[in-house]
């Protein structure tokens, strides 16, 4: 699915904005048809955003259901005879969406995007309504599970098994755009290097009759001067005295579509950024164009204050920059894919990405991913995690590596966080995703990330994967306020899984720090206890020859479900939710930014 963009033969129009929207607690909205008419009781509310910190008002805030948005957007008369498209970049957790009268998509799953040709259904030269639906329930069959209760008082209560807030709505931009009715539907790119020479093998798809169109290319480096052309929708363009994408060095090529009709008009056209790098697992080495690569960074969430889960240019800017300011040269997408914008921005910034699809919380024996529950269950059955919510995993993994299959920042796709590695059943679960992922995509390693209930010699999966992906919290929820032993524990198992000759990617690790809470004697929760329990693990990085990364966690602290194991939110960000710097992070400066690091 390609991207809207401006062009000769394509026009684009954000429907970003204040638009109407209506709790639905009593869920009859649908029945009742609110997308035919104006949306009655509707309040304003901006889009992109999570609506749940919007209102100072807890039912906003923790509405379980069905929420209504409605817009509505003039169509130019100069459109008649486009093709238009009305897109939605996420809804969370599924959408369906209504074009005046018309019902024109429905969608699962809250982080990848969906459209709908709605050419039919618009009236150029005239005002149109927009009405979208967002269901923000989590069950056995969504990815990420949860389960609704429903109390004796009315109320629905959501339970989700993951770590951070549900936040909901509509997160990202909302388009409508055009294209020729004859159109380029995608774009597919790999890249290889040999010697000093690139090689961009490229496939276009789209509508067009072979024996009444012909497809060009062309290949401009970052200049705009043309390195290669070809014909054909299929071919491979080769790049003298090549300039690699590498980590720090974000350089980009662009490669140019054209649909062309046997009388010589130009038809559609579309560009498409391409990064010429190669990724490869060799033993215990990650490689990038061939050269050992080391992760530094962080996991992320995507979180601020009152926005919630909404895309905000700025904020993104912003860490990037405190990105660099570390000196991290990667991040995670935990736990969901990230917005477009950002992996564009990581692909020009040289910042590279663990890719991870939104499959966290398949694990009802650890509760927010990390407390015991006490006591053995069934994560995979037919009453749990059954063939339905597989059915669902299997389409998050092919949303994601067909949305992001083209970026140069993306070296490794992730399809799940801690999840059951440790059941019989999570073999006969994980071996489809894993097999899926590696058919639509040959060119990158694939993992999945590995709690501490799973070590080597319990997990029933590793083997089915290229890296090893390991969140580890010894001296925090394992044996807390005790490093000595968190060394010994951490040294021990990590030389256990470097004997199976994988690279070993520390994913996550670190402890929560209230900001301000200082003390002379490092003790849980202080900023100088968070610092140790860092150093700690980085000794110990240091001497296991297998461990090729490390990612902290957190970026920064972001919110969760109220608990006593939270206040506020979760601490383990080493900035604060407001991008303030803790010790940690000039301590990670001191680490990351050191020659030779």
């Amino acid at each position: 699915m390609l991207r809207p963009q401006d062009g000769p033969t394509r026009e684009r129009r954000s429907l970003g904005g204040l638009w109407g929207f209506r709790l639905d607690a009593e869920g009859v909205g649908r029945a009742e048809g609110w997308w035919r008419s104006q949306l009655a009781g509707a309040v304003d509310i901006p889009v992109p955003a999570s609506y749940n910190d919007i209102f100072p008002d807890a039912t906003v805030r923790d509405h379980v259901g069905d929420v209504w948005y409605q817009t509505h957007v003039w169509v130019p008369a100069r459109w008649a005879g486009e093709r238009t498209v009305l897109r939605f970049d996420a809804a969370t957790h599924r959408g369906t969406a209504w074009v005046n009268d018309v019902e024109v998509v429905r969608h699962e799953g809250g982080y990848t995007p969906f459209e709908a040709d709605v050419t039919a259904h618009l009236r150029p030269g005239a005002e149109n309504r927009v009405t979208v639906v967002v269901n923000n329930e989590l069950t056995w069959e969504s990815i990420p599970p949860g389960r609704v209760e429903e109390r004796a008082d009315g109320r629905r209560v959501q339970h989700y098994f993951h770590d951070f807030f549900n936040y909901a709505g509509l997160h990202r931009p909302v388009w409508l755009y055009t294209t020729p009715p004859v159109h380029i539907t995608d774009i597919t790119v790999t890249t290889s290097l040999e010697d000093t020479t690139g090689l961009v093998e490229y496939r276009v798809d789209s509508t067009a009759q072979a024996e009444e169109h012909e497809v060009r290319v062309s290949l401009r480096d970052a200049s705009g001067v043309e390195v290669h052309a070809a014909t054909g929708a299929v071919g491979i363009l080769r790049i003298a005295d090549v300039h690699p994408w590498a980590p720090g060095d974000g350089y980009l090529y662009e490669l140019e579509a054209t649909l062309w009709s046997n009388s010589g008009e130009l038809v559609d056209s579309y560009r498409q950024s391409v990064g010429v790098r190669t990724v490869e697992v060799r033993g215990k080495e990650f490689l990038i164009n061939g050269t050992p690569f080391y992760f530094k960074g962080f996991g992320k969430h995507e979180d601020a204050a009152v926005r919630g889960r909404g895309h905000d240019d700025i904020l993104m800017v912003h860490d990037f920059a405190l990105l660099e300011w570390t000196g991290a040269n990667s991040f995670r997408t935990s736990h969901y894919p990230y917005a477009e914008e950002v992996l564009d921005y990581a692909d020009r910034q040289g910042v590279v990405v663990i890719d991870e699809t939104a499959a966290v919380g398949l694990n009802l024996n650890i509760a927010g991913g990390v407390f015991a529950s006490g006591r053995q269950v069934s994560t995979f059955s037919p009453d749990t995690v059954g063939e339905s919510a597989l059915r669902t995993h299997l389409q998050a993994v092919r949303e994601l590596v067909a949305r992001d299959k083209n970026h140069p920042s993306v070296v490794l796709w992730s399809i799940a966080n801690e999840p059951d590695n440790v059941q019989p059943e999570a073999r006969e679960y994980f071996a489809p995703l894993a097999a899926e992922a590696r058919r639509l995509d040959p060119t990158r390693p694939v993992a999945y990330v590995n709690a501490l209930m799973g070590k080597p010699d319990q997990c029933v999966v590793s083997d089915l994967f290229d890296v090893v992906l390991l969140n580890r919290y010894y001296g925090w929820y394992f044996g807390p306020d005790d490093l000595p032993a968190a060394e010994r524990e951490l040294e021990a198992e990590l030389r256990q899984w470097a004997a199976h000759d994988k690279p070993i990617v520390i994913t996550e690790y670190g402890a929560d720090a209230y900001p301000g809470l200082r003390n002379v004697v490092p003790s849980p929760w202080t900023e100088e206890y968070q610092t140790e329990l860092l150093d700690v693990y980085h000794r110990v990085f240091d001497r296991v020859d297998a461990v090729v990364g490390e990612q902290v966690w957190n970026f920064a602290d972001f919110a969760t479900a109220p608990g006593v194991f939270r206040v506020d939110g979760n601490k383990k960000g080493v900035f604060t939710r407001e991008r303030r710097p803790k010790g940690a992070a000039f301590s990670l400066r001191a680490r990351w930014r050191k020659a030779g690091q």
